[in-house]
């Protein structure tokens, strides 16, 4: 499989829909939200992206089936999928907050092998394909090289559905308050685990994700010199739920602080 080559082509995608999403976010109007469940809301634009979105790269890979954030398409088992969020940062987009992106991944039966996330606003667009390195805007990126998590700045996202282990969470979100520069909370799991694959966070921790939330930026992350892992420090990252990505240097003691609150205090 060309990766390079789908690569080119996602990217010319994302840039089509971008249009599309870009021209329906000023003067948006929340009359058309719809509600999947509490606080998980969902309008024309997230549903028409996707279709947009689904169509191409049906044709980029043929052979590949769909994980959609909406529903489109179909999984295929043990073969190529897709992990597509055309709207990542929807409560942004219908409250008018600049921060959203469009998030895909390629993914094979175990691992991602291509990730593109396309934040809107500011045109930016990462990318990474297994083995080909990270890129933003097609220029290099680099996870930070920051050692001491006492200087990193950390990215988070807060419970909207799962509020049963709250407590635990603001130990842990305290605790890195007091550990770091602080905290920033974007609204897009996938724009967090970008900045952190471009060096502007240190780090990234949530819980209660989607894969479509995640799967992209997984490989960004990886491909710039990241580490990856749930909050065990396995493998289960994509469909398990947790997250932690971060540079190499912070990796660590974040997780030794999730582990210290999320575990041994249950």
């Amino acid at each position: 499989m060309d990766l390079a080559s789908i690569a080119r082509q996602v990217k010319e995608l994302s840039q089509q829909v971008r249009t599309f999403i870009m021209g329906e976010f000023n003067g948006f109007d929340r009359d058309h939200v719809e509600y999947k469940g509490m606080n998980d809301m969902v309008s024309y634009v997230d549903k028409t992206a996707e279709k947009m979105l689904v169509e191409k790269l049906s044709q980029i890979v043929p052979e590949a089936g769909f994980i959609a954030e909406e529903g489109t398409g179909e999984k295929k088992e043990g073969d190529w999928n897709w992990i597509v969020d055309p709207l990542d940062g929807t409560t942004n987009f219908i409250h008018g907050v600049p921060t959203f992106a469009i998030s895909i991944a390629l993914m094979d039966e175990e691992n991602v092998a291509f990730g593109l996330v396309h934040e809107l606003n500011l045109d930016e667009c990462f990318y990474a394909y297994r083995g080909g390195g990270a890129y933003l805007n097609d220029k290099p990126m680099m996870v930070s090289k920051q050692t001491k998590l006492k200087k990193g700045l950390v990215a988070t996202g807060f419970p909207f559905i799962d509020f049963v282990k709250m407590p635990q969470y603001m130990e842990i979100l305290t605790d890195m308050m007091k550990h770091s520069h602080g905290l920033r909370r974007m609204g897009s799991a996938a724009v967090d685990m970008a900045y952190v694959a471009a060096g502007r966070f240190e780090g990234f921790f949530e819980y209660n994700l989607k894969p479509w939330d995640v799967a992209a930026g997984v490989i960004l992350v990886e491909e710039a010199g990241g580490n990856v892992t749930d909050f065990k420090g396995g493998t289960d990252h994509i469909f398990g739920k947790e997250m932690l990505a971060a540079a190499p240097g912070v990796h660590a003691d974040m997780l030794k602080v999730i582990q210290h609150w999320w575990f041994d205090k249950e």
